[in-house]
């Protein structure tokens, strides 16, 4: 981070997640590497299967769906544009193009 130029933007400190985030000592390690402030990050704001789904395994997985469902509205206003499918696809084909 300090080579990126980013280390100042982080202001709270760091978020470690997924299932290697729950080996014993990594907190206390990624705190040492980093020298700020490390949590384990499990996700939140979800009802229902609270007791399985409240794990740090699942928090990307669970991260994207909130962040789907919190803007259907606005991608539902651009594919619905004049784009429909088409749109879509070429999004997709662009990103795919773009990063592999």
């Amino acid at each position: 981070m300090r080579r990126s130029g980013y280390e100042d933007l982080v202001a709270g400190g760091v978020v470690m997640t997924g299932g290697s985030a729950k080996m014993e000592g990594l907190i206390d390690l990624a705190e040492e590497v980093f020298h700020m402030p490390v949590r384990l990050g499990m996700p939140q704001y979800v009802t229902g299967l609270v007791e399985v789904v409240r794990n740090p395994i699942y928090a990307t997985g669970v991260g994207l769906l909130l962040f789907g469902h919190h803007n259907r509205d606005q991608q539902s206003l651009d594919i619905g544009m004049g784009k429909g499918l088409r749109g879509v696809w070429d999004r997709m084909k662009g990103w795919f193009q773009g990063n592999f």
